[in-house]
């Protein structure tokens, strides 16, 4: 494995994210409002231009000033973090026309994928679109660069250590 820079990313605004995407997207199926499943698509397609977690503004300007939430530090690449909301974009995005045509099944279908693999990283630790990024770089396919960090199975939340933590 080769050497890399790892940066600082706060897992806390990563798992934010994850909440309100799960939370809203569970609302729109409960309330049938495929309006509110384009929205979490937008929120996380805007965020992936912006390179940043699309809800993460939630936890910048509400939940980490009030201490409602603690920063979460590690030492990590947000690369694999930023494919994965991209992934959901799609996915949402995708859901969210085939809901506007009349496809419900297929709709709902997609958007329940997003809420379970979002409920996979928010609640186990493990970020599925993380584990296909690091694949894809694996297999040298452009774009896809950046190896887990060192003694972590590709996909797994590093460890925090002091250092991270400061």
């Amino acid at each position: 494995m080769t050497s890399q820079t790892l940066q600082k990313v706060d897992h806390s605004i990563l798992k934010t994210n994850q909440y309100f995407i799960i939370g809203i997207s569970i609302l729109a199926f409960v309330l049938d409002q495929p309006i509110l499943a384009a929205f979490v698509a937008l929120v996380m397609g805007i965020g992936a231009v912006l390179k940043t977690p699309g809800f993460g503004i939630i936890y910048k300007s509400i939940l980490k000033p009030r201490g409602w939430m603690k920063p979460d530090v590690v030492d990590d690449n947000p690369e694999p973090h930023r494919f994965s909301q991209i992934v959901g974009f799609v996915f949402l995005t995708a859901g969210s026309i085939a809901l506007f045509l009349g496809s419900s099944v297929l709709g709902w279908t997609l958007v329940w994928i997003v809420i379970a693999l979002a409920s996979l990283n928010a609640f186990g630790g493990f970020c599925v679109g993380c584990a296909v990024y690091y694949w894809l770089a694996r297999l040298n396919v452009p774009g896809f660069g950046k190896q887990p960090p060192a003694g972590i199975f590709p996909g797994m939340k590093p460890k925090a250590n002091a250092e991270a933590r400061a």
